[in-house]
């Protein structure tokens, strides 16, 4: 079980405590922190308080969180499209549809299942059970490429990359309506909704800082196609920044219109370019993931 300790907020002064850590824990849903003040592992100045407890000035928050389950993740012989791979590191060209790593009641069909057997056990392990050689993330509906760590080095390498921005990642979408300017930068924080707990928004108030910088490679019909470079990697981050200035990328009925004309399943947005410094050579390396075939099938009917 580990503790985490917090001192009351400025900005959340006289706020409800469970909607304060529901906001600030991170992977902890609101209805989570109820049920762990239920079970007394949420305290304020040493003492058990209600969900309905709002916060005052000074005060000193713990909340003990339990240890992860333990559960058994099964190696699956599903195919991968390999993109690059040494005795460091796995790239895949991540399909549409697929989950990169298991979660309670979804314990099959991942990228950590087909990984675990095409890697023979050569993974990092710093992740934990559930997300092994897993250092970064893409949405279920993203295509693209994806690195796996095959050890503990490679991965506080690559991790230590991503934490200073300093890896290139280049993504392909298709936005709703007619992007004017041809290229710009979107700097707004991201952060969980302030209503909707599965969704992310821009958020001033406790949002972090994201910087998405993009450009127009054609306009269509009624929509734009753009590549978009992430400065920062928040969660959703190019969804949300590209809803945020009125264009919404198509299929993407989470951040945009319910209604999708084309039948798409999920969001327009590939990982196509994925850079940085190998950690055992300290060279250079830049992989390409070629575009899935809904992409080009999608961009011929914009074009005519």
């Amino acid at each position: 079980m580990s503790v985490i300790r917090l001192e009351a907020e400025a900005d959340y002064l006289g706020e409800r405590i469970d909607k304060y850590l529901g906001a600030v824990l991170e992977g902890r849903s609101r209805s989570c922190v109820q049920k762990l003040m239920k079970e007394g592992a949420v305290l304020v100045n040493e003492s058990v308080v209600k969900a309905s407890y709002r916060i005052e000035e000074e005060d000193r928050i713990e909340v003990e969180i339990p240890e992860p389950e333990n559960l058994h993740i099964e190696a699956e012989n599903i195919p991968l499209s390999v993109l690059y791979e040494d005795q460091d590191l796995l790239i895949v060209d991540k399909p549409k549809g697929m989950v990169v790593h298991p979660s309670a009641g979804h314990l099959s069909g991942t990228l950590v299942n087909a990984v675990l057997y095409h890697c023979r056990g050569q993974l990092s392990g710093i992740n934990g059970v559930l997300r092994p050689g897993i250092v970064h993330r893409i949405d279920k509906d993203t295509t693209g490429a994806l690195a796996v760590c095959k050890n503990d080095a490679s991965h506080n390498h690559v991790a230590a990359q991503l934490k200073a921005h300093s890896i290139t990642r280049k993504y392909r979408a298709v936005v709703s309506g007619i992007i004017k300017e041809d290229e710009g930068v979107i700097d707004a924080p991201i952060g969980r909704h302030p209503t909707d707990r599965k969704k992310m928004a821009v958020n001033e108030r406790n949002g972090k800082r994201a910087v998405t910088h993009y450009r127009v490679l054609a306009r269509l019909s009624g929509c734009t196609y753009i590549e978009c470079q992430l400065e920062t990697g928040r969660t959703h981050q190019i969804r949300v920044h590209m809803a945020s200035v009125g264009h919404p990328l198509l299929g993407d009925t989470v951040y945009g219109p319910a209604k999708n004309p084309y039948h798409l399943q999920g969001q327009t947005l590939h990982a196509q370019v994925l850079g940085l410094i190998h950690p055992s050579s300290g060279n250079y390396l830049e992989v390409e993931a070629p575009l899935p075939e809904y992409f080009i099938k999608l961009l011929k009917i914009l074009k005519k």
